[in-house]
């Protein structure tokens, strides 16, 4: 089966209560962890969540059907998460469906996380006519979606959201829903709501949690950093810690613009020139008049090869490694800004190559 971004953009879609594994792909890397989040919220015994990689599930196939027919270790259920890069965990998938279909038993659920694969990988080809399977594919969300998803998160949490706040938690967000979400469920614990004692919020309330936006300064250190202007990272540095951004936030604003930069690549190709993109395509592809520079730049510097003579890209190599830094910013929460800035200057060394 196959579902749409928007049927996850206010909860569930019905397709999902039958499924037991589950494919999200595309470039939008946090739409598709915030669906995959949802689910497992969802499942009626979720239990323990077993975590592998896409490397771990391609180097040893039979390891995912393995582990989703183990029983949990104090007898609970459980379910599996696979982050994997493109078609890393399609082999695993194909042993765990043909040994279930031959009589297997029951396995708990999966549900895989899928950078740099599309709707049209071998991977989705697999699971999206089978009953039990469900594949989504998320594209970067436009703010009008974003601002719905809010509300429909608001209504959940007990929060009646006046005026533009929606828009202006989205915005300040930068369209990620993860991000969103934590800023509702911490609004609703400062207006003290709840589903059975909703309360309304306003923009001062959501002025006194402190949230910082993109506009603050998300978007100067994407551009540094991806621009490979190695002389301007100390000073955004500096700036990261006198606003307090997020470095979790700041991860993101970069896994958005690398994934960004992949649309625009699978749009016209690696060669492709943004310049000759009609106004209506730029806007499609969310390429807006104040960053077209930096951004035309960045895909410039990106496509290029990774190394001399190879197939792979330089974004290629950055979008894993973009997610990999979010993994650990989430683990070592004490030393995340030192993380962060670390790798920052790693990144735009490499983008700083000619």
């Amino acid at each position: 089966m196959k579902a749409s971004q928007k049927d996850f953009l206010r909860g569930l879609p019905p397709a999902a209560g039958g499924a037991r594994i589950f494919f999200f792909c595309g470039p939008d890397e946090a739409g598709a962890s915030a669906a995959a989040a949802r689910v497992a919220a969802a499942l009626p015994d979720a239990g323990d969540r077993v975590e592998l990689s896409g490397a771990d599930c391609k180097r040893d196939p039979a390891l995912l059907g393995d582990e989703a027919r183990s029983s949990s270790l104090f007898g609970g259920g459980r379910h599996i998460w696979v982050r994997a890069n493109g078609d890393e965990a399609h082999d695993a998938l194909a042993i765990l469906i043909e040994t279930g279909d031959a009589g297997a038993g029951a396995a708990a659920p999966v549900i895989v996380v899928a950078t740099a694969a599309t709707d049209k990988s071998r991977t989705a080809k697999l699971l999206e006519k089978r009953k039990d399977a469900l594949v989504a594919m998320f594209h970067p969300p436009d703010l009008p979606n974003v601002a719905s998803a809010v509300r429909a998160m608001a209504d959940a949490a007990g929060l009646r959201l006046g005026g533009d706040l929606a828009e202006r938690i989205a915005r300040g967000a930068g369209l990620d829903v993860r991000l969103a979400q934590s800023e509702v469920t911490k609004l609703a614990l400062y207006c003290d709501a709840d589903p059975q004692s909703p309360k309304p919020a306003t923009p001062e309330d959501h002025a006194a949690i402190g949230a910082a936006t993109e506009e603050d300064g998300f978007a100067p250190l994407v551009n540094a950093v991806l621009g490979g202007e190695l002389n301007r990272i100390g000073n955004e540095v500096r700036r990261l810690r006198e606003l307090g951004l997020n470095p979790v936030g700041v991860a993101l604003a970069l896994e958005r613009r690398a994934a960004q930069l992949a649309q625009i690549a699978a749009r016209i190709g690696p060669n492709g020139k943004i310049p000759a993109l009609g106004p209506g395509e730029k806007m499609q592809l969310g390429i807006f008049f104040k960053e077209e520079r930096a951004i035309t730049q960045q895909f410039e510097r990106w496509t290029q090869p990774a190394a001399r003579g190879a197939r792979a890209t330089r974004l290629d190599r950055l979008i894993p490694r973009l997610v990999q830094l979010h993994r650990s910013l989430l683990a070592n929460s004490q030393i995340a800004e030192l993380l962060l800035a670390q790798e920052m200057a790693e990144i735009a060394r490499f983008a700083a190559k000619r």
